[in-house]
Order: C-alpha cells, then structure tokens, then sequence
C-alpha cells in the first residue's frame, strides 16, 4: 500500500471527512514520526511496533559495479520492531495461504 492508498482507505472510512482533511492528518503524522525519529526519539505505536534509530559503525564496503573498497563512515539506521499483535496477524494469514514448499 502507499500513501495516497491509504489516504483514499481511510476517507472511504469516513465519509464525513474530505479527501484534502485526511491528506493533511496522514501528512501531519508521517511527517511528526519522521522528526522524531531524526531527533532520536524512540516511536512506540501499540500493536503496530516501533521505530528507534541504532548506530552502525564505520566499516570498509566494496562497490558492487567497480569492486574497489570504499570507507563507510559511523552512521544512525532506522530500526523497525514490530508488535506483537501486528506479527501475530501476520503469521496467522501466512498460515491461511499455502507456500510452494506446502504444495
């Protein structure tokens, strides 16, 4: 799903809000996780998961077209955990279809 899928989901939920209202809440709240996150805060949402940075180490990488190493400097990655009832519905849906390997 992208945004604007999601914004067209939830003002097919609520009928009584405008299409350009929904965009503004979707936008307000991506753009209110995203500066926390940069901020360094950790971001829990009940039942969803949550959003943490973790830092990464300076290491030698290699450029996969050249193959000549490159220095990769100390940085912060975005860290997602997810939540318990979110990997629940998750696993329980995987186990409703079968896989190749079921077959």
């Amino acid at each position: 799903m992208i945004k604007s899928e999601l914004i067209g989901a939830l003002a097919a939920k609520q009928a009584t809000l405008l299409q350009e209202d929904v965009e503004l809440a979707v936008n307000t709240i991506i753009e209110a996780l995203i500066s926390a996150v940069a901020t360094g805060e950790r971001i829990e949402i009940r039942g969803f998961g949550g959003f943490s940075t973790i830092p990464r180490q300076a290491r030698i990488g290699r450029n996969p077209k050249t193959g000549e190493s490159v220095s990769l400097p100390n940085r912060h990655a975005v860290h997602f955990k997810p939540g318990l009832d979110l990997r629940h519905r998750v696993n329980a849906s995987k186990q409703a279809f079968p896989t190749i390997k079921d077959l």
